[in-house]
């Protein structure tokens, strides 16, 4: 599909999809701070009025997720951080999905619905990266990560690069989380939903090479 792996030695670009990404949960009106030898509930505002600018030493959940790299290349070079959007079942972010018929509708879905809902970027099933459903970038989960780490490990944690065509589509998804651009709306889907939308259109479209 719309996929390809890059080699373990190849620098972290936008569009790189790594696995056991850190996401950091923090309740800060449930805070185990800690006190002494022990751990005492607190609130964010009381810790900071209480320790000022000092550091706080309190106990987080820390959930491993999978997340694609939104940092531009040139940031990925030379910032200590960074940043990945969180990458969710894609029923998570499009509701709609659930109770459209393959493919006569989740063509649909994909397209028309990527240009009215712009916090999400949608990520086809392909079973050699593990993507056993629909997934899709989520814009409103953003982390951020030592890029030391995961150059150290991109190896093991990188489990796949966005194809050019992609990458390109996901820069302009990018910008349209604020701004709008077009763009082929149809690239994502597999041969039998493009099949399925070609028939609604008056005008020819011409598929991608994963779709003839």
């Amino acid at each position: 599909m719309i996929y390809e792996i890059p080699s373990s030695d190849e620098p972290i670009h936008q569009g790189d999809i790594f696995r056991y990404v850190p996401r950091i949960d923090i309740n800060l009106e449930s805070l185990p701070v800690a006190n002494g030898d022990s751990f005492l509930l607190n609130n964010w505002v009381d810790a900071i009025e209480t320790n000022g600018s000092e550091p706080i030493t309190s106990l987080v959940a820390i959930k491993p997720v999978i997340a694609i790299v939104i940092s531009q290349d040139c940031d990925a070079v030379r910032a200590d951080d960074i940043a990945l959007a969180e990458v969710v079942p894609f029923e998570n972010v499009e509701s709609n999905i659930k109770n459209a018929k393959y493919p006569t509708r989740t063509w649909g879905v994909i397209t028309k619905n990527s240009r009215v809902n712009l916090k999400w970027f949608y990520l086809p099933i392909d079973l050699k990266i593990g993507f056993e459903k629909r997934m899709a970038a989520d814009f409103r989960s953003v982390l951020q990560t030592s890029k030391t780490f995961l150059e150290n490990h991109r190896e093991r944690f990188r489990i796949a690069r966005l194809n050019d065509i992609a990458t390109q589509h996901f820069r302009e998804r990018l910008s349209e989380y604020f701004r709008r651009y077009a763009y082929d709306e149809w690239y994502p889907l597999d041969k039998k939903e493009f099949d399925e939308y070609r028939k609604s259109k008056s005008e020819p479209t011409d598929p991608f090479d994963w779709q003839k």
